[in-house]
Formats: structure tokens, sequence, C-alpha cells
């Protein structure tokens, strides 16, 4: 709990800074906006902070974002027939691609940097090769209800949001929790005490893979189709779970502190964009946030950050 404070500290003073420059944040509706503009990124958060409190990356979540986006809207084109068996195909390739980066780093031994990188350049080929950089056809109605419906006076992304966040906090407390929290902070130890260390990181891996699926259709709902749509979500998603105080190299760290981490990052963007600075500079304070946080890291747990190098 003592490492979630800072960034709750954080998230409250931006979220205040918002109010003063736009009142509008202070009513339900306007605070139920920025959330539901928030829930793909901190949902990715979420599945990021799996894999690297296990000791790994997942850079391939950018683009496995854009893969379900693309591939929702060429299958559906606009039948609403078609809504669910997509929204289930689309589960399973999150989860499939999540299973292979996880058989690759694990039993191939290839460092998840290098695995996921691959993975990445693959989707993005995939996708531009489907494609040829514009995407065909439409999603349904019954699809963007998800990013853009509401669920009684709540969007169905703010609910979705929160069944993701409890699923997540129930997992951390249960006992694969504590063999993640084991294998990231040394899973030779892990593996002498019972914990089946590969397993475990397989699984991380399929749990961000489903965590970029779930964003996907919330944010193909939202934004519509692009081939753009998940460009640099990698990123974020990183720079959200260091935000929040989770050490790269495993082991230390709480997924209610990387998702804060998410509206945390969300909160500083929104309150760029009300003074007017352009977005391009978002990449520039991701930078900033992903160096300071990390040397914050290395001077805590100098062990962590040499084991992830």
């Amino acid at each position: 709990m003592k490492r979630t404070i800072p960034i709750l500290v954080v998230l409250a003073a931006l979220l205040a800074a918002m109010a003063v420059v736009n009142p509008f944040f202070l009513e339900p509706a306007g605070f139920l906006a920025f959330v539901k503009r928030a829930a793909p990124l901190v949902i990715l958060a979420a599945g990021q902070y799996f894999v690297i409190v296990s000791g790994e990356f997942d850079l391939s979540v950018g683009s496995l974002v854009t893969v379900e986006v693309v591939v929702a809207a060429r299958l559906i084109d606009g039948q609403e027939s078609a809504t669910w068996w997509v929204l289930l195909l689309l589960v399973a390739i999150g989860a499939l691609v999540g299973l292979v980066n996880g058989l690759v780093t694990t039993l191939l031994s290839v460092p998840s940097f290098i695995t996921t990188l691959g993975m990445l350049l693959i989707l993005s080929g995939a996708v531009f090769l489907w494609t040829g950089g514009a995407p065909r056809g439409a999603l349904s109605q019954a699809f963007r209800v998800f990013g853009r419906g509401d669920l009684g006076p709540v969007p169905w992304s703010v609910v979705i949001l929160v069944v993701v966040a409890a699923a997540a906090v129930l997992l951390m407390r249960a006992d694969f929790g504590k063999r993640l929290m084991a294998t990231g902070d040394n899973d030779r130890a892990a593996a002498l005490s019972g914990v089946r260390v590969a397993r475990t990181r397989i699984l991380a891996f399929v749990l961000s893979g489903l965590a970029a699926a779930v964003a996907g259709i919330l944010l193909g709902g939202f934004a519509g189709v692009s081939a753009q749509v998940g460009q640099g979500l990698e990123f974020s998603a990183i720079t959200a779970v260091v935000l929040g105080g989770v050490v790269l190299g495993g082991g230390r760290g709480s997924v209610v502190a990387a998702m804060a981490g998410a509206f945390s990052l969300e909160a500083l963007f929104a309150l760029l964009n009300l003074y007017g600075i352009s977005g391009p500079l978002e990449y520039t304070v991701q930078g900033v946030i992903i160096i300071a946080a990390v040397a914050a890291g290395a001077a805590q747990f100098p062990s962590r950050l040499r084991a992830s190098t």
C-alpha cells in the first residue's frame, strides 16, 4: 500500500489541476468521460503489469490492438449478426499472440524484448499487407456500443474497466500473484520452491494479450477503424506501469499503482491538451517519465534493474 500512495497523490494533483482548468470535469458526466477515454490505456497497463512484474516486457500490445480493430472491421463489415463471433475471435487472437510470446520467451530462451519486438513487426507487417495501409470494412453498432455506448448513466467502457481492474486485483491476491511476484523477484529461487516459472510467465503474456484484445475492442468502438489506432500504445502502457512505481526487472509493484499510473498519464496528456500544448510532446513526456522512473528504481532496487538488463 505504501508504494501505491505516491502515484495516488500525483493522480489527485493532476485531477485537481484539470478541474481548475475545466470546471466541467467536476461534474459526473465530465469525470466519466475522462474515465471512458482512459479505460483502454488502463486495461493495457494492467496487462503490461503482469508481464513486467514477472521480469519480462511486452512490446507487441500496440500492434495487437491495431490488428484487433482491423480484423474486426474486415470480418464484421457492418453486419450486426457477425458481431458476437468476431468478438470471441478477437479474444482468441489476443490470447494466442500472448501464448506465442510466452512460449518463445520461456521455451526458446529468447529475451522478451526481442520476442515481442519481433511480434510487433510481424503484426504491423501483416496489417499493412492485408489492408495496404487503408483498412476496409466497417464495425457494427453492436460492436461500437462497448466503446461509445452507456449502461444507464455509466459508459460501457467504464463498466468493463471496473470488471478488469477487479479481476486483476483478485489475481494478484491469489496464489498466482504470489507465484508471479516470486518469479519476477528471483526465478531460480522460485523454481526451487516449486513455482513453475515458465508456466507463470506464459500466463502473464496471455493476460497481456487478452488485455490488448479488450483495449482494442474499446478503442475500435470509441475511435473507429484506423491502421494507426494502436501506434505507440506499447510505450504508453510501459510508461504508465513504471510511473506507478513498478520496478523494471520484476518482483516489485502493485497492479493498482500501475493502473493509477495509466490514469495519471492520461490526465497529464489531457491537461497538456487543455493548455494547447502540441500532441507530439507526449512522446517527450513519456521518455522523461521512463528515464526518471527507472533511475528512481535503480537507486532503490539496484539489483532488480541489473537483473533486467
